[in-house]
């Protein structure tokens, strides 16, 4: 009885319907999607493990071959195949202990040293996270990758030896190298986060007992540091696993994400494999126990803040002579190497061709016009303006809907709302594709939920369930800075709950809906996973009345063989930039809020 009173006192009709709201849309659309992978894998999960095009403990292939012909020395780093899962599992790994140690090294000089240029340094640590999908592995694939001439990097080396020197990453590495590069700066700014909040007092005791250097680093401002560390690596790990545009690009179709999204090639052509069931079920799980183990590894240490009162000034330090050659001989070489990929998708935007030469050659405007001029590819960027445009107006009633509930009902177990609208970010992407797919193919055979009668619903909800959590997250921190005392004055004063919240919650949180909603809108528009599998099934993509969203159309002129496609792939790319960009400057300097960049 007391359980119902607290429950009878907590919820008036408003947030009831709140709660209800949020909580079907998130159970229907995400957890029973995801639940119904498990009926897809019912019969192979367990036999899937003994076979051996997934599971080889005798790899094939080469780490490393090194070929010398005549004054030619020819360095090409492959990588070894051990199977689908357990290349995915240990391509993930490599990827997430690469990323995080440069992300660490780009905090730490961030965070504790003051040095002319830092500013240009940190908006170069992040360029890497301005999605390009597909684009930026095939601009990594022209500077490392295999080539009938030069690739870029080779370039480089043989002016820099005087020997000619040919170092190229393909298959299984060339993905792992490409994915190190997009994904480190998740690392790094959560890091570089962890690290402006420690206690300066904290390594300043530990300086006057002897620890400095290497030794203060390890034992006081690693470990405090932690849990950003683990954050980042997680969605390191989960991004990784998931990311289909660099096995697409390199042609590894060794991997998990390769394998579900050719499920979908053969939807489309009538040949289904049932075992991608299985496949999805262990992405799923591999997920869930990265995200939810290094979640719990971290909240069973403690680290604890001293603060003498007040909001402490970080430590900051210059370097001496040998830290600045460090800097800017190593530190800034790695992270310009890293946001080549964005400077080379503008590049090849505006240039004529880009063949067998080491950089692209000629310049033109014709494949930015041909955006509006090629009815198929105008059509791609108008569905993906229409379904972001959609998705984000449920995600906003959404957003408001369970941040509200969450922060002010008191109820025991409320926070499991807060983790149903948080948890996309630990499910990926081509898990939700294919339990959609199977879902309401299945049990709404033929209706306008079935991605094979028209896939446009289903990718807008899907859309509204994978990006919900920033826009949730931004409306939850405006609602905790937003003092109950000024609604509980509106509901003395008669006002409804409904008027209190047009009125009073909702103007004072406005810039944070909008923030949130913008940026969730941005990675819609970008979104690669549910795109490309449920957007694939929407027809031809050049025809003027498919339903395929843009990066879709990215993936078709991308892999299409022909070099006018590629720019003009490329020029898409350049207008998910600009778009992205235009928000951070909105969020940044009107909004002055922080944006963020986590999202695929």
């Amino acid at each position: 009885m007391k359980i119902l009173q607290k429950i009878k006192h907590e919820f008036d009709r408003i947030t009831l319907i709140q709660f209800s709201f949020s909580t079907i849309i998130l159970f229907v659309f995400l957890l029973l999607p995801v639940l119904t992978i498990l009926l897809a894998a019912r019969y192979y999960g367990v036999s899937l493990l003994f076979q051996t095009q997934n599971i080889n403990f005798n790899p094939t292939g080469q780490l490393v071959g090194i070929t010398r012909l005549g004054n030619t020395t020819i360095i090409k780093v492959t990588g070894l195949s051990y199977g689908v899962i357990l290349n995915s599992i240990i391509n993930s790994l490599i990827v997430t202990i690469f990323a995080s140690l440069l992300g660490i090294l780009v905090a730490f000089v961030l965070a504790r040293y003051t040095f002319p240029l830092k500013t240009m340094l940190r908006i170069m640590a992040i360029v890497p996270l301005l999605m390009t999908p597909f684009v930026n592995a095939y601009v990594i694939k022209k500077l490392f990758g295999p080539t009938f001439g030069y690739n870029t990097i080779s370039w480089f080396l043989s002016l820099i030896t005087g020997h000619d020197v040919r170092l190229v990453f393909s298959d299984l590495a060339g993905v792992t190298l490409t994915q190190i590069i997009t994904f480190y700066p998740i690392v790094y700014l959560n890091v570089y986060s962890a690290m402006l909040n420690i206690d300066p007092s904290l390594e300043e005791q530990a300086e006057n007992l002897g620890s400095r250097g290497f030794k203060l680093f390890r034992t006081v401002t690693l470990p405090l540091s932690l849990p950003g560390l683990a954050a980042g690596a997680a969605l390191v790990f989960i991004f990784s696993l998931e990311d289909v545009g660099a096995p697409i690009i390199f042609g590894v179709r060794e991997l998990l994400s390769y394998q579900i999204y050719s499920y979908f090639q053969g939807v489309r052509v009538g040949v289904e494999n049932p075992e991608t069931g299985a496949l999805a079920l262990v992405m799923l799980l591999l997920a869930l126990t990265v995200f939810v183990g290094i979640r719990n590894y971290v909240s069973l240490k403690q680290y604890a803040m001293l603060s003498r009162g007040g909001r402490w000034v970080p430590r900051e330090r210059r370097p001496g002579i040998k830290g600045l050659l460090a800097i800017y001989l190593i530190v800034f070489p790695l992270v310009l190497t890293t946001m080549s990929p964005q400077i080379g998708v503008l590049a090849l935007a505006v240039s004529e061709r880009w063949t067998q030469t080491p950089f692209p050659q000629g310049i033109t405007l014709n494949h930015i016009a041909d955006i509006v001029r090629i009815k198929g590819v105008f059509q791609g960027v108008v569905n993906s303006l229409l379904y972001s445009t959609l998705a984000v107006s449920l995600i906003i009633l959404l957003g408001i809907s369970a941040s509200y509930v969450v922060a002010r009902v008191r109820i025991k177990g409320i926070g499991i709302l807060d983790t149903l609208s948080t948890m996309p970010l630990a499910i990926p992407g081509l898990v939700v594709a294919y339990g959609y797919f199977f879902f309401f193919h299945k049990y709404f055979n033929d209706t306008l939920l079935d991605p094979l009668r028209n896939p446009a619903i289903p990718i807008i909800l899907a859309y509204s369930v994978r990006k919900l959590p920033f826009t949730a997250r931004s409306v939850f921190a405006g609602l905790q800075q937003t003092h109950v005392a000024l609604e509980e004055a509106s509901l003395n004063l008669g006002a409804s709950r409904a008027r209190t919240l047009a009125k009073i919650v909702i103007p004072l949180i406005a810039l944070n809906i909008a923030g949130g909603a913008m940026i969730s809108f941005v990675y819609c528009m970008s979104e690669t996973s549910v795109s490309i599998t449920l957007g694939g099934l929407g027809g031809d993509v050049t025809s003027p009345g498919h339903k395929a969203p843009i990066t879709m159309v990215m993936l078709d002129l991308i892999t299409s063989g022909r070099v006018e496609s590629v720019h003009l792939a490329a020029a898409l790319g350049a207008l998910l930039i600009a778009l992205q960009l235009l928000v951070i400057m909105i969020i940044t300097l009107v909004f002055k809020q922080s944006y963020a960049f986590i999202g695929i």
